[in-house]
């Protein structure tokens, strides 16, 4: 019984809606394919990651094939507070899989941002901000059929052309009771253009619920700023934390320590060695010469790369 109530006074601190009510600026880690899996969710929160996100599932497959939740979705008791991405086109797959995930989550996220070709050809992603009611009527749902009031829906979006479309469907899933609403500051056709940091501003002030600014964070300066030009209860990083896993600590680059650290926890959660690899490259990339790149870059074993941060850097 000691042991039960424990378990819910952490669930009480970890909600991640109570996150948004702390006065400080709430620091996420973004969904992302491949990359924030659970052994680096676990990785980010050693420094300072206040909210993670799974990578985006499609709803459909998850609710229809047991392999695909085995391989999508793992968790464990340390990895909260966590939100569970699903790229849904209808409301009842994604309550299905909503009820799935919900006693190993504290909340799911609707992909409305997602620019791939595939996604927007198949109804996903960012093709759902042209679709007000619809995302409407998927959050409606969800509300309504899972009986955990702490549990948070929201959703992440990119902007439009003209802003007011994106202040209506903001205000549409407001009033379906949209948790937050996380806003990529760029266009569906926009890559590396610069971020619109002054349309989530406009968004920020047309709204009472929390906002999260989204799009080209790569320091904790960078976070700081973003929250100051756009008001934004939260940041959420992608890129910037697969270069730099402890930049929410503060750090210009990423610490020997942390390498130190994804090589426990990698090897501890038997990561497949492609993925231990490529995240070793993002954190490494700003720390090592080109020749250094070169000959890191081609190991093509786990033994291989743990000689080599061995003779290199002593760990």
């Amino acid at each position: 019984v000691g042991d039960a109530v424990v378990g819910t006074e952490q669930c009480q601190v970890k909600d991640p809606v109570d996150l948004f009510l702390s006065g400080q600026v709430v620091k996420i880690c973004a969904p992302m394919v491949r990359y924030s899996k659970l052994a680096f969710r676990t990785l980010v929160r050693k420094y300072n990651c206040d909210l993670c996100y799974t990578p985006m599932i499609v709803a459909a497959d998850f609710v229809r094939s047991a392999k695909a939740r085995d391989s999508e979705f793992t968790t464990n008791k340390g990895d909260h507070p966590l939100i569970v991405q699903f790229a849904a086109k209808e409301a009842q797959v994604l309550c299905d899989a909503a009820r799935i995930v919900c006693p190993f989550a504290d909340g799911i996220d609707l992909n409305c941002g997602c620019p791939q070709r595939w996604a927007m050809a198949e109804g996903y992603g960012a093709s759902l901000i042209n679709k007000p009611e619809l995302v409407r009527d998927m959050v409606r749902h969800v509300r309504n059929q899972i009986n955990n009031p702490r549990f948070s829906v929201s959703i992440k979006i990119r902007i439009h052309e003209d802003l007011k479309r994106t202040v209506d469907l903001c205000r549409k899933a407001e009033a379906t009771g949209v948790s937050w609403i996380t806003v990529h500051g760029r266009k569906v056709e926009e890559r590396h253009q610069p971020v619109h940091y002054d349309a989530i501003k406009i968004i920020k002030q047309s709204m009472s619920i929390p906002i999260v600014a989204n799009g080209d964070i790569k320091t904790l300066k960078d976070a700081e700023n973003v929250h100051h030009l756009t008001g934004a209860d939260g940041v959420m990083v992608a890129r910037g934390l697969l270069a730099n896993p402890a930049m929410f600590a503060g750090y210009e680059e990423t610490p020997l320590k942390c390498i130190q650290d994804w090589v426990d926890i990698a090897l501890e959660h038997g990561t497949p060695f492609t993925c231990f690899h490529h995240h070793l490259m993002y954190m490494m990339e700003r720390i090592t010469s080109k020749q250094e790149k070169k000959v890191f870059n081609v190991l093509s074993s786990t033994s291989a790369v743990l000689d080599y941060l061995n003779d290199h850097y002593g760990l």
